[in-house]
């Protein structure tokens, strides 16, 4: 596969014929979205390192960064990724409580001792909760979102099911400030974001807890929990075209040109195909012979990416609850529309 090196960030926007669609097909896309994918604010293709198309809606605009949700938690993959290929983390079979080696497990929970990285990144670690009922509302009101976690991670299952939870991946959030000294927007922002062109993400002091700053409009840069750790799970704000930036990254086996950022090994480990569906914080999926792996938020915020025809798609969102399936547009609007 060709390398892709087109990550300036005053991207222009190539004839879609050159970037190999069928311009009248990709043309059809603004009224589908208008009819069928109403909650959507933006969306760019990108097809063999050409922006391809690009649209925006309701004060939307290239520059203005959107709460991308849990989409977050890919950025945070990939930032764990890059700690351990700089050694600050072992490997992703280091056990969680070597980072908190404060903590003595309660005799009543040994099963925590044996929660991994490797567990929190598939989503594989037990907790006391029902599968998509996590209560985030209670993680937002403790005064310490990692001790809370630690109490609650290894109770309620066993290793190896599938359980998703977003305050699994903070702890993933804390761990890599354990490890590397660095809020988790201070690294990226480091060994991520400036080595491929991204926005880089300021800080902003969080002034309360209520739902706006968390989850609402008053969500800046990236939110942190009372501790000043990055959110892990969400609370992140990106422009579309820096997440688009982020899906090349990875078609490109981690490189940015000829400098390397993040090792082939780890897309390969995060974004392989399972039983269940999920790679290292990446949702995995094959159908009709087409591989993909995606980053999803809540509202329909997404980063598709489709190695095989080149193809990176990212869309921010305005939420709304149970959104049309983003894969939806791409499989029967976007790849109908490519001609080699």
């Amino acid at each position: 596969m060709q390398r892709i090196d087109q990550f300036a960030p005053a991207w222009p926007t190539a004839d879609p014929a050159a970037a190999g669609f069928d311009a009248q097909k990709l043309a059809q896309l603004e009224s589908v979205i208008a009819s069928e994918f109403g909650n959507m604010n933006a969306i760019v293709v990108v097809r063999k390192g050409k922006l391809a198309y690009e649209r925006y809606w309701r004060g939307a605009s290239p520059e203005r960064a959107h709460h991308v949700a849990s989409v977050t938690k890919s950025i945070l993959s990939a930032l764990i990724g890059i700690a351990i290929d700089h050694g600050h983390i072992r490997d992703v079979d280091q056990k969680v409580l070597d980072f908190f080696p404060e903590r003595q497990p309660d005799p009543a929970n040994l099963l925590i001792r044996d929660i991994t990285i490797r567990h929190l990144l598939t989503m594989t670690a037990p907790y006391p909760f029902e599968d998509w009922r996590e209560p985030l509302d209670q993680l937002c009101m403790q005064p310490d979102w990692a001790a809370y976690t630690l109490n609650k991670a290894g109770l309620g299952g066993k290793l190896g099911d599938f359980k998703y939870s977003t305050s699994g991946a903070h702890l993933l959030s804390v761990i890599l400030t354990r490890s590397t000294g660095r809020s988790a927007r201070e690294f990226a922002n480091e060994r991520l974001f400036r080595p491929l062109g991204m926005r880089e993400i300021p800080a902003y002091g969080m002034t309360a807890y209520g739902f706006d700053e968390l989850f609402g409009q008053a969500v800046r840069g990236w939110v942190e929990d009372p501790n000043g750790h990055s959110t892990g799970g969400w609370g992140l704000t990106l422009t579309t075209r820096d997440m688009a930036r982020f899906g090349l990254l990875y078609l490109n086996r981690g490189r940015r040109g000829e400098a390397p950022i993040l090792s082939p090994a780890w897309i390969d480990a995060s974004t392989a195909m399972n039983e269940h569906g999920y790679g290292y914080l990446w949702w995995v999926r094959e159908e009709d012979g087409v591989r993909a792996y995606m980053a999803l938020g809540d509202g329909g915020n997404a980063i598709c990416c489709l190695p095989d025809q080149e193809l990176v798609v990212a869309a921010t969102s305005d939420f709304m609850p149970q959104p049309r399936d983003r894969w939806t547009l791409i499989k029967d609007h976007i790849l109908p529309a490519v001609t080699d």
